[in-house]
């Protein structure tokens, strides 16, 4: 959800979920574990499930924000035997690079539904930086890398590019599961199979477009949902739209 304020916002209050966001703009104050929190325009916030909180502007411009609203056994399934307890991170405010990449990137596009690749890369990177901001969780890795799944995985995706990928499919096509396939394949490919995915499908409309096939028919074809999906992914891959891009193939 995104919600603007400018003054009282929420009474005390609790979720039964991880409440995960970050300040857009403004001053974000509120009361959490017995003291007053303040959240400035970056921060990230990390509300815990069952924690009273309340809600308010710390600032005359009021403030705007971006939340994620995470149930707590999603959190669990994604980092399996890794962790022998959910974790707890206590700071309710804070500036960890990990923690705020995972989140942009699960709010970065309130406007359409996550993919489900795209949301079990997303999970998985939040449990792991809630992970690492409370080591007392963590249970002994003995996990190895898993060559094999990530090939199969590899070469799946590859055979798959234009049509829907389920998450399903690709455990049977690995034999792992979602989430430590996701943190396999970027263990040893550095990135996420939702990502890779992606840029398989540009390489396709990339392609598409040196021949003069039309953007809307370059995105179908390369299995994105339609124009406007293709040209997000296209401009926060290339730094440009699809339009641009082709007019400079032609004129070089």
């Amino acid at each position: 959800m995104e919600a603007a304020f400018g003054g009282h916002a929420y009474d005390p209050h609790r979720h039964d979920t991880y409440a995960i966001g970050w300040t857009v703009a403004g001053v974000q104050s509120f009361d959490y574990r017995g003291a007053r929190a303040d959240s400035l325009a970056g921060d990230v916030l990390v509300l815990h499930p069952d924690e009273t909180h309340d809600g308010r502007a710390g600032a005359a411009g009021g403030f705007r924000y971006r939340m994620l609203y995470v149930e707590p056994r999603c959190i669990r399934d994604a980092l399996g035997a890794r962790a022998r307890s959910l974790p707890f991170v206590r700071p309710a405010v804070t500036a960890d690079p990990h923690l705020a990449r995972a989140v942009r990137a699960a709010l970065a596009d309130l406007e359409r539904p996550l993919d489900g690749l795209e949301a079990d890369g997303i999970l998985t990177a939040l449990a792991d930086a809630l992970l690492a901001l409370d080591p007392s969780a963590r249970r002994p890795s003995r996990d190895a890398v898993a060559a094999g799944a990530v090939e199969a995985a590899r070469r799946f995706l590859d055979d798959n590019v234009a049509g829907p990928v389920a998450s399903a499919a690709l455990e049977a096509a690995t034999g792992l599961d979602r989430f430590a396939l996701a943190r396999q394949f970027r263990a040893r490919l550095g990135t996420s199979p939702y990502r890779y995915l992606t840029m398989r499908r540009l390489d396709r409309v990339r392609a598409s477009l040196r021949a003069g096939v039309p953007l809307a028919d370059a995105a179908l074809a390369a299995g994105f949902a339609d124009q406007s999906h293709m040209t997000r992914q296209f401009r926060r891959a290339y730094g440009m739209s699809p339009g641009r891009w082709r007019r400079m193939q032609h004129q070089g």
